[in-house]
């Protein structure tokens, strides 16, 4: 079944109020949500919609019922281009995040590495059975999923297993006959609060000592002993001159305290060499989507920066010519990187010191160095986009005058007048743009969305650590000895002497 956003709406209302926000139990149909269910809720309005629904709908792997590509497995290139585009195009729409990738990516990755832990576990785990029948119901249903991968991690310099307090990842407390009890707390969560399903995973490398913290599994975002504490990202609201699409975000800490996981809903349990593995292929496919929903934001940057310049009359200006040409280029860069790595995708992954090896039950995984370069590209240049922005604009936006002001009819008619810099642009219209950027570039919005920018899918770091460890650097060492004429036997003569 594929939902509506009516049907959408109504399943949240039916959810248990779980969720704090600002010291308050906050309902999930509160009209401070609206922004955030009106986003995601897109992806259930463009289904059907015939500039949307090639990209949008599709057969599930499982039953060839059609269904929500954003609840699906990726089984060829093919699916991976169109993520790539659908996550584009939607968050083009919207002008920013779309929301759902989250879920989706880590679905994506739980569906491999289930597998794989089966396997190594010669049949004596249902890892992989379990996740499929939750998936049967995530499809059926047309659900949303939060990925729940970033824990606390207290102390920085130390593991899991030897920190003070054991509860700053997340971990299985105490193993019974009929399920597991996990506490902990994991942050940063985006969308946790409009989810249905909580899709719980690790968030690095594990040791044999970590096991407890290689833990997969799926509750229900109103789920017994689940607390949220909420921060909602709301655009400034107006009351005269509105927004043609006005983007909403959260991001929740979700607590576990002493949550009871039955058997059938655990996808890992005490496998920390897949639970590493789990968290790297995760951040794979969520960087893959990042290839989409960047050069979407990349596209909204570069119309903004062209209508300030159109707007300020100084289109022709060389300096702006430089400066979109700059936004252009990273930003197909980045859309470029993450296309190859679709292209480029199989059912394989990359295994530190031993390289690309078979993996899975047979979905495709997008290329790891290229979706980290197409991530690692866009996610720095947030804030020089932001800088461009900054330049074009002038300080207009951040000194435009409130719009009740434009409704005081003897302010009015001196603001148009001096607000009008190309008299080809009604007023009107240089208004609505310099609200748009002042939201852009000085609202505690904006702000927050270029930290997301910046550290969302993993932070620059991240991806600098996979390319480098990934990238076959020697080669390129040897393709440069053959033709500069180098010798390593000469160096192992003077390692000898030594």
């Amino acid at each position: 079944m594929v939902r509506t956003k009516e049907e959408f709406m109504k399943a949240l209302g039916k959810m248990k109020s779980n969720i704090y926000f600002n010291g308050e139990l906050f309902d999930r149909l509160d009209d401070r949500h609206m922004d955030t269910i009106n986003t995601i809720g897109f992806t259930y309005e463009a289904f059907d919609d015939p500039d949307y629904k090639d990209l949008m709908q599709v057969k599930s792997h499982l039953t060839g019922d059609l269904i929500n590509r954003f609840t699906h497995i990726h089984h060829s290139t093919d699916d991976l281009h169109k993520k790539q585009d659908m996550t584009r195009k939607l968050c083009q729409k919207v002008g920013g995040c779309i929301q759902r990738c989250m879920g989706c990516d880590a679905m994506n990755a739980v569906y491999n590495v289930s597998y794989e832990a089966d396997k190594a576990n010669k049949g004596e785990t249902k890892y992989h059975e379990n996740f499929k029948n939750w998936l049967l119901k995530i499809q059926k249903e047309d659900m949303i999923v939060a990925g729940a991968q970033t824990d606390v991690k207290g102390d920085r310099l130390k593991r899991p297993a030897d920190q003070l307090d054991p509860d700053m990842y997340v971990h299985v407390k105490e193993r019974r006959d009929d399920g597991i009890i996990v506490t902990g707390c994991k942050l940063h969560i985006s969308e946790a609060s409009v989810s249905e399903e909580l899709l719980v995973i690790p968030t690095r490398a594990l040791t044999p000592k970590d096991k407890d913290y290689a833990v997969a599994f799926a509750v229900p975002g109103d789920y017994e002993g689940v607390t949220q504490v909420l921060t909602v990202h709301n655009i400034r609201e107006r009351k005269h001159f509105p927004r043609g699409f006005s983007q909403g975000a959260t991001d929740s800490y979700l607590i576990f305290d002493d949550v009871f996981v039955p058997w059938e809903r655990v996808f890992l349990c005490g496998e920390y060499q897949h639970g590493g593995t789990l968290a790297l292929l995760f951040g794979l496919f969520h960087r893959h989507s990042y290839s989409g929903c960047k050069p979407a934001i990349g596209d909204i940057t570069i119309g903004t920066a062209a209508l300030a310049a159109e707007y300020n009359n100084i289109a022709r200006a060389e300096h702006v010519r430089d400066k979109l040409a700059e936004l252009i280029m990273v930003t197909e860069l980045g859309y470029a990187a993450g296309y190859t790595a679709s292209d480029l995708g199989k059912n394989e992954v990359y295994m530190p010191g031993v390289g690309f090896i078979p993996y899975g039950p047979g979905s495709f995984i997008p290329h790891s160095i290229f979706a980290n370069v197409g991530r690692c590209l866009t996610g720095e240049n947030v804030y020089r986009e932001a800088e461009i922005l900054c330049d074009i604009g002038g300080g207009i936006p951040a000194t435009f005058p409130h719009e009740g002001d434009f409704k005081v009819p003897k302010l009015k008619e001196k603001l148009d007048k001096y607000i009008t810099r190309n008299p080809n642009i009604s007023p009107e219209n240089a208004a609505q743009l310099w609200r748009f950027m002042g939201d852009t570039l000085c609202s505690s919005w904006g702000g927050i969305a270029q930290v997301g920018g910046y550290h969302g899918g993993g932070s620059p770091v991240m991806e600098q650590i996979a390319i480098t460890t990934q990238y076959d650097i020697e080669a390129r060492k040897d393709m440069v000895k053959a033709i500069a004429g180098i010798d390593d036997s000469l160096n192992k003569k003077i390692e000898k002497k030594r």
